[in-house]
């Protein structure tokens, strides 16, 4: 099942980022007692009860902002509405009614979207006359919560994931043995659409010189050489609205879910604009969540040499984290270099899904450590005994052994590329995981 969205809206210095913290657990918004500190869009991934779901953090919402960043923010936070499943609207309890909140609660009823209306920072308020002016709004039962001090946040959560009938939803089909599942991935405009239509040799997608003329993420199935594959054209998810005619940053949600669900991710980059920011996250999350990856250049035909040689540097230096993974130059609409494609994205699934032997991967281990022993930390010194698998896509080893918290990450890295070379990993993430033995006569 796909995970839901839920969008945090609401005026500067409410307390938005503050609950994106809460939610997440995680400390990724900055906090400050500032107003208009968040402007862009910020995703993250939370967990309440078997439940996983994304969280947008936006930035202070103006609807009838006219120009300049405020203008910028509405438009981002407008992006992030038109994403979510749920809206959770968050006011000031202290602070009470504003003319803005008036704004941003005409705004939403006029959407129809599920919406939990929440008053932050409303610890210490025992009884609710304080809430009572909130109620003018228009949006129903007002939920007081204290993001800084975790009150009130679970029922939050059950009050905005409770709408979704998540009880009832239908899991996602699972595919079909045999079958890869395939994530075509990358900005607005590199050409995801126009690749997928060369590789089935007829125009089931639109492909237009517009970025984000896909409207959501596509699935077609496709067979080549007895193989059986699942097509997944990635996209940002757009509405209609003057807030969504100009370029804008593709919307994230979407994408997200592909790359979760597929078997390999193909990173599509544009050549003639390089490694943006937003490639660079793009690689980042679909290393965080451990798919395989094939990088390819596109519209490689249309730069001159020295474009090239910045494309490839900047490759090395923003995506350093993936050179486990093949690179291919092509030209998907003069259908040029597509063939060795298929050969990176199968080498991938294998290595993805390999099966490594526990005395093949303990001897190795021990070949390592003879070569080159970890480095001793004050009066510990590192042992490994043994190793092997933890699990697949992505493989997981395990090794055993003592004082194995004081190994270094460099000495993890000496290790993964033995363990690469041994087993030909290539084009998926592999992890390391230490456990090390107890002493039962340490009391």
């Amino acid at each position: 099942m796909t995970k839901p969205v839920i969008a945090l809206v609401g005026r500067p210095n409410v307390g938005k980022s503050t609950l994106f913290n809460r939610l997440t657990k995680s400390r990724d918004a900055i906090v400050a007692d500032y107003a208009g500190l968040t402007r862009d869009r910020h995703y993250g991934n939370g967990k309440q009860g078997g439940h996983e779901y994304i969280v947008i953090d936006t930035g202070g919402f103006e609807p009838e902002a006219s120009a300049g960043i405020y203008k910028e923010m509405a438009k981002q936070t407008c992006q992030a509405v038109a994403e979510a499943d749920v809206v959770v609207f968050v006011v000031d309890a202290r602070e009470g009614v504003s003319a803005q909140d008036h704004d941003i609660a005409n705004y939403l009823r006029r959407l129809g979207k599920p919406c939990v209306l929440v008053a932050n920072k409303a610890e210490g308020m025992v009884d609710g006359t304080h809430l009572a002016e909130f109620y003018e709004l228009g949006l129903g039962e007002v939920h007081p919560v204290s993001a800084a001090h975790g009150q009130g946040i679970l029922s939050l959560l059950d009050l905005a994931l409770k709408p979704l009938n998540l009880e009832t939803a239908e899991e996602d089909e699972p595919a079909e043995p045999g079958v890869i599942k395939l994530a075509v991935a990358g900005r607005p405009n590199v050409g995801k659409s126009t690749l997928i239509n060369v590789w089935l040799g007829e125009e089931r997608l639109v492909a237009f010189d517009l970025p984000g003329t896909t409207r959501d993420a596509i699935s077609v199935p496709f067979e080549r050489n007895g193989q059986k594959f699942e097509l997944i054209d990635t996209a940002g998810l757009r509405r209609r609205g003057k807030v969504f005619e100009a370029i804008e940053k593709f919307s994230v949600v979407k994408t997200l879910q592909a790359i979760e669900s597929a078997n390999v991710v193909l990173l599509l980059i544009d050549a003639t604009q390089g490694v943006t920011d937003q490639d660079a996250h793009i690689a980042g999350y679909i290393l965080e969540n451990g798919r395989a990856v094939v990088l390819a250049i596109n519209k490689w035909d249309a730069v001159d040499d020295y474009q090239r040689e910045l494309v490839k540097r900047s490759i090395e230096t923003r995506l350093a984290f993936l050179k486990f993974a093949n690179m291919h130059l092509i030209s998907a609409q003069k259908r040029q270099g597509l063939g060795p494609l298929w050969a990176s994205i199968a080498q991938a699934y294998r290595a993805a899904n390999c099966k490594m032997s526990t005395p093949v991967l303990t001897r190795l281990l021990l070949e390592s450590v003879q070569f080159q022993s970890p480095k001793r930390s004050g009066m510990y010194r590192p042992k490994m005994r043994y190793a092997h698998q933890g699990g697949m896509n992505p493989p997981v080893i395990v090794i055993h052994g003592n004082s194995l918290d004081h190994v270094t990450e460099v000495y993890k890295r000496y290790l993964e590329g033995r363990f690469r070379k041994e087993f030909d990993l290539v084009g998926t993430p592999l992890r390391i995981e230490m456990k090390t033995s107890t002493n039962p006569y340490a009391e």
